[in-house]
């Protein structure tokens, strides 16, 4: 398969399988990108394991918010556009990436996709809570380190069996709802009103700084443009980190992993968290780095199935999205002593910006 093959695969995919459903906005481009050889051709300036039709996007939203007076604005909600996709929509979005080939090439070969969907606090809160705490918590991928501060947001659970369940402090100032469901033959998580983190550390090959504008920015634009809540979401959360950040350490997840766990109380239970980072990484390596740790841990995993669970519970195709379904993230919780992976739950199903998960038996 040709880089631009490989392009065009993960656009077509991005479309059918992430965005249809999520963000028509970006169905829409995504799935004409990859019928445009000249449009997808751009994507190919990224290395392989970044190249993908989130970067694409991220690029082309960046480019817009320095020209806000473009017409391709009145198609970004996030820029205060109101038109929705129409007949009009690709020839004005091809026309801008087009005209600015060298600026796109520039974006995708030097940055990566650096996801704060903080929602996703909503998901990991209950299933941190199955760790008896305080706890030492370490991200990996932690980008700017929102997820880190899950302990910080109160939070909103709509339930059928129990209406709404409320948890976080009680004036936090970032609030965040998810609705739960059942799985057949499933209870509902205990969700306690407070999770313990005693310490806390992100690791990232490239932690995005807060305080700097060009930084910011580039994370306003990894924000998928036809969804402005997500925006305002991310914007109080980055202020909740500023008056409390985490400690944030460059490395590899791999090769510094054992060096960030150092940096953590030897006394606390160590939680490791990733959170739609393994698609970016060897899943393998990752679970044999985690293995070769000198201290138990729990791994807390919020990734697809086969980039993840499917290293430390094989054959589990339940887990998988069925044939014309949407991707959908998995839920769970990995005991790592002596060497290796003991035992796995697999707690939830969830929606993939933390808006939904179904809690499973």
């Amino acid at each position: 398969m040709t880089p631009l093959d490989l392009v065009r695969q993960r656009l077509a995919g991005f479309a059918r399988e992430e965005a249809r459903g999520v963000s028509p906005l970006y169905e829409h481009l995504a799935a004409h990108a990859a019928d445009d050889p000249e449009v997808a051709g751009l994507l190919t300036a990224a290395p392989e394991r970044f190249a993908h039709a989130t970067l694409f996007l991220a690029a082309a939203h960046r480019l817009l918010q320095a020209e806000p007076y473009h017409e391709l604005s009145n198609y970004y909600p996030s820029l205060g556009g109101t038109y929705g996709a129409d007949v009009n929509t690709w020839t004005v979005f091809r026309r801008f990436v087009l005209e600015r080939a060298d600026r796109m090439r520039a974006l995708i070969s030097t940055r990566t996709t650096q996801t704060n969907e903080v929602r996703r606090a909503a998901l990991l809160y209950p299933a941190l809570a199955q760790v008896k705490g305080p706890v030492a918590l370490l991200e990996v991928g932690c980008s700017a380190g929102l997820l880190l501060g899950l302990d910080q947001y109160g939070y909103r659970y709509q339930t059928e069996q129990a209406g709404q369940l409320v948890a976080g402090p009680a004036k936090a100032a970032l609030g965040l709802h998810c609705a739960v469901e059942l799985a057949p033959g499933a209870e509902l998580p205990k969700i306690p009103k407070a999770v313990k983190i005693a310490a806390k550390v992100g690791l990232d090959r490239a932690p995005a700084d807060l305080t700097d504008e060009d930084t910011y920015a580039w994370l306003e634009a990894c924000v998928w443009a036809d969804q402005p809540e997500r925006l305002r979401l991310f914007g109080v959360a980055a202020a909740v980190q500023r008056k409390s950040p985490p400690e944030l350490v460059v490395g590899d997840a791999v090769a510094d992993l054992a060096a960030a766990v150092d940096r953590l109380p030897a006394e606390l239970p160590l939680v490791v968290l990733t959170s739609n980072v393994l698609p970016y990484l060897s899943g393998e390596e990752f679970v044999r780095a985690l293995g070769a740790l000198d201290r138990p841990l729990w791994w807390l995993s919020h990734e697809v199935y086969d980039a993840a669970l499917a290293h430390v519970l094989p054959g589990r195709d339940d887990l998988r999205p069925a044939p014309g379904e949407a991707a959908f993230g998995v839920l769970g919780l990995t005991r790592f002593e002596d060497g290796g992976p003991r035992s796995t739950r697999v707690l939830a199903r969830t929606a993939p910006h933390g808006q939904r998960l179904v809690w499973l038996a």
